[in-house]
C-alpha cells in the first residue's frame, strides 16, 4: 500500500513538472515565432514571402539591406534614433530623480495633489496632445530637431518614472540623510553617496523602458520632423517603397528596419538584466 502511495505521489510530481516544461516550451514558441519570422522575411526576397506553399527556410540575401540604403539615409536615421533615445533617457531620470526626490522628502501644501495630477496625465492619449504640443514647439523653435524631440518625449516619460522612483527613495530611512548632513554632507553628496546606490536598480530600469520607448515611438517624430537631420528609424518604416510590385507593401525592407531596431534592444537587456530584475523587485538598502 505504501508503495503504491509513494509510486502515486512520484507519477504526480512528474505529471506536473511534465506540464510545467511543456507550457513553458509552448510560450517560449510563441514568443519566438513573430522574432524568427521577422527576422526570416529580413533576409528574403520579396517573391518568397508569397509563395504557397510557404518557404519557411528560404535562401538568404543582403539585397534588402542594400535596397534600404538605396531608398533612405539609413545611416543619418540610425544616428538620430540614438542620440533621441539616448538624450532622453538621460534627461527624463536627470529630472524624474530630482522630482521623485522632492515627492518624497518634502512636504508641501498640495504635493499630494500634484502628485496624482501627475499620475493621471499619464492617461492622456498622445495623439491628443500632438497639436498643443506642435504649437509650443514651433513657438520655441524647435519643430525639426533632435532637442524638439527630446523635450516632447521628456515630457511624456517623466510622470511614471517620477511614480517608480518615489518608490526607491522612500526605501531610505530619512535618518541617514540627518546624520550625513551632521556630518557636514551637502545635497549633492547625499545624492550620490547615499540615495544613488540604492535607486540604481531603479534608474537602469527605468533607464531601459525610457530608452525603449523612444526608441519604438512612431508618432512625435512622424509628427514634428519633415527632415533626414532629425528623422528616427521608425519613420523609416513608413518611407520605404516597393514600386511596382505585385505583392504591395515591401513587407521584406519593414521587417529588415524591423531587425536593425530589435538588435540594439535585446542587446541592452541582456547586459542589465541584473540590475531589471532587482529594480522590477524594488531594489535593497545597501
Amino acid at each position: 500500500m505504501l508503495k503504491r502511495f509513494v509510486s502515486t505521489q512520484t507519477f504526480r510530481r512528474s505529471l506536473r513538472s511534465s506540464g510545467t516544461y511543456l507550457s513553458f516550451l509552448v510560450f517560449t514558441f510563441l514568443v519566438l515565432l513573430p522574432v524568427y519570422w521577422m527576422t526570416r522575411s529580413a533576409f528574403s526576397s520579396g517573391s518568397d514571402l508569397i509563395k504557397l506553399p510557404l518557404v519557411y527556410f528560404p535562401p538568404p540575401t543582403l539585397k534588402n539591406v542594400n535596397t534600404l540604403y538605396e531608398q533612405i539615409p539609413f545611416d543619418q536615421y540610425l544616428l538620430n534614433s540614438v542620440k533621441f533615445s539616448l538624450f532622453t533617457t538621460l534627461l527624463t531620470l536627470l529630472v524624474s530623480f530630482l522630482a521623485a526626490y522632492a515627492f518624497a522628502r518634502i512636504r508641501f501644501p498640495g504635493s499630494n495633489i500634484l502628485m496624482w495630477a501627475l499620475i493621471l496625465s499619464m492617461a492622456l492619449p498622445e495623439i491628443g496632445t500632438i497639436v498643443p504640443l506642435y504649437r509650443i514647439l514651433k513657438t520655441l523653435k524647435l519643430l525639426d530637431s533632435i532637442a524638439g524631440l527630446t523635450f516632447v518625449m521628456t515630457s511624456t516619460l517623466t510622470p511614471f518614472t517620477v511614480w517608480v522612483l518615489v518608490t526607491f527613495i522612500k526605501q531610505v530611512p530619512y535618518e541617514i540623510e540627518e546624520a550625513a548632513i551632521l556630518d557636514g554632507a551637502n545635497l549633492p553628496q547625499i545624492f550620490w553617496y547615499i540615495l544613488l546606490p540604492v535607486t540604481i536598480p531603479g534608474l537602469v530600469t527605468m533607464g531601459l523602458i525610457n530608452f525603449v520607448n523612444a526608441w519604438n515611438n512612431l508618432l512625435y517624430p512622424l509628427s514634428f520632423t519633415t527632415s533626414p537631420s532629425a528623422k528616427t528609424l521608425s519613420v523609416a518604416i513608413t518611407e520605404v517603397y516597393a514600386g511596382f510590385s505585385p505583392w504591395g507593401k515591401p513587407w521584406e525592407l519593414i521587417m529588415a528596419v524591423g531587425v536593425v531596431m530589435t538588435i540594439p534592444i535585446i542587446g541592452l537587456v541582456l547586459i542589465t538584466q541584473r540590475s531589471i530584475v532587482r529594480g522590477l523587485t524594488g531594489g535593497a538598502i545597501k
